[in-house]
């Protein structure tokens, strides 16, 4: 079901999910009964990397003007960063429209019209902060059993995940053996939850070793802060380097500390490491299917779905073979060698912000993004507090939709309330952006889009603000 509105700045016709069901006791977070048009939001909703807005408004302005924009057949909707937030998930579901609640507990909801016309599209970080990363996989396996059209996308989280598990007890390798450690505390609910769902029994810890070797075979080798720079010298720049070298003395610290407070000794993780090897590696595990049905992307229209962004090396395969060679050479380098993958282009496309340490993406490298008919980036990874933003980004057009959903990282942020966030790709040529945390839907329409940001951005200049 959905509810007709027309709103102001400027007038539009848009259809809102019909959020609740009729079990009006069942708490549902808050979410906007209205939209307005995406610039409503000012800086909270679009920007320019480098803070001047006309050239957001000119990328605009060339795409509509050429007619550039392609719309998926279907609907998409885009979920990210869920961080082990299974309510935050099945929430997320229900502000899509995608599915309906049909009884007061989480794994109760099927799909509606919308949902079985959809494809659902998992953003990528289901792992880490807590509490819920086995109830979350859990509820998205629930989706993939309705037979919901779902696609599951690699975040930094999850290939961090998927390494660091890998890493442990494999003797010493300085290349490799500090992926465990570098999972830092955000692991510690994760390792919670495998002992307390299967480390129960008196006999849980039979057969492990004892505490000091379990650290040993968890932790890097003492030599690993002499070896690893002299390793990685031909392949990373010294400033990479030097980051990473902190970043570890500094879970050397954290880790073990963070582990006892939640009542962990060093065999219990270690056997909790095992028990998730055997849940997510071996063939009948039973989350054997999340890392089978992982890719790094997804494009459809002119619309290209990641986690985080791209680097030149990323936009010369796109360019060359397409987003199906992206995924092959993910599949392929995702059970490989994990320094190669971790420190090289293909994880860059899960963890860049186009800070200094990322791998570039330059001017070239981002028309060869528009040579193959993709013009916006559709992404999670940088956690906003006023829901999605559009944002021109090395000349790309990005649509930013992690909007902080999880309740640890709500608390650490300061936002009140449980979180749910989705954005909806619609074929009629419009995107939605619904959010806990902003009282309107935000509506992108190319053209409405286009005159009302050449609007706000003459009333800026008329009242003496800068665009920059």
């Amino acid at each position: 079901m959905t509810q007709t509105t027309t709103h102001q700045n400027p007038h539009i016709d848009v259809a809102l999910p019909h959020y609740k069901g009729p079990w009006p006791s069942w708490l549902y977070p808050e979410l906007p009964r209205e939209a307005r048009d995406w610039t409503f939001g000012g800086d909270k909703s679009f920007g320019e990397e480098n803070g001047d807005r006309k050239l957001l408004l000119g990328e605009l302005d060339r795409l509509t003007k050429r007619k550039l924009w392609t719309w998926p057949k279907r609907p998409i909707l885009f979920f990210s960063d869920m961080h082990a937030d299974r309510k935050a998930f099945v929430a997320s579901l229900v502000a899509s429209g995608g599915v309906r609640r049909t009884g007061p507990g989480a794994m109760n909801f099927r799909l509606t019209k919308l949902g079985r016309q959809a494809t659902f599209i998992i953003g990528g970080d289901c792992f880490d902060k807590g509490p819920h990363n086995l109830k979350l996989l859990r509820a998205i396996r629930r989706l993939i059993e309705l037979d919901a059209r779902v696609r599951i996308l690699a975040g930094n989280h999850d290939v961090r995940n998927l390494l660091g598990m890998r890493a442990v007890g494999t003797g010493i390798d300085h290349r490799n053996d500090h992926f465990f450690l570098r999972l830092g505390p955000k692991v510690v609910p994760l390792l919670v939850e495998l002992r307390d769902s299967y480390m129960t029994g008196r006999k849980a810890l039979d057969g492990l070793p004892d505490e000091d070797e379990c650290r040993r075979r968890l932790f890097p080798h003492s030599s690993w802060f002499d070896a690893f720079p002299k390793i990685a010298a031909d392949h990373l720049p010294k400033k990479q380097i030097d980051v990473e070298l902190k970043r570890i003395k500094k879970k050397m610290v954290s880790f073990e500390p963070a582990c006892a407070e939640a009542g962990l000794s060093m065999r219990q993780v270690y056997g909790a490491v095992l028990k998730w090897r055997e849940l997510f590696l071996e063939p009948d595990g039973e989350f054997h299917w999340f890392f089978k049905r992982m890719r790094l992307g997804y494009h459809v229209g002119s619309f290209m779905f990641v986690h985080a962004g791209f680097d030149d090396a990323m936009a010369d395969v796109l360019h060359a073979d397409g987003a199906k060679a992206l995924n092959r050479q993910f599949r392929d380098a995702l059970f490989g060698e994990p320094f190669d993958l971790y420190y090289g282009s293909i994880a860059n496309t899960v963890r860049t912000k186009y800070r200094s340490i990322d791998n570039p993406l330059s001017p070239d490298g981002a028309q060869k993004i528009h040579d193959s008919g993709i013009h916006a980036i559709i992404h999670g990874h940088r956690n906003l507090l006023n829901g999605q933003r559009i944002m021109l980004r090395r000349g790309l057009i990005n649509f930013e939709c992690d909007a902080t959903v999880d309740q640890h990282s709500r608390h650490k942020e300061g936002l009140s309330g449980a979180g749910a966030a989705v954005t909806v790709i619609h074929p009629d040529g419009h995107i939605l952006g619904i959010s806990t945390d902003f009282p309107y839907a935000k509506a992108f329409e190319p053209k409405r889009t286009l005159t009302a940001l050449r609007t706000a951005l003459k009333r800026d200049d008329k009242s003496g603000k800068t665009n920059r």
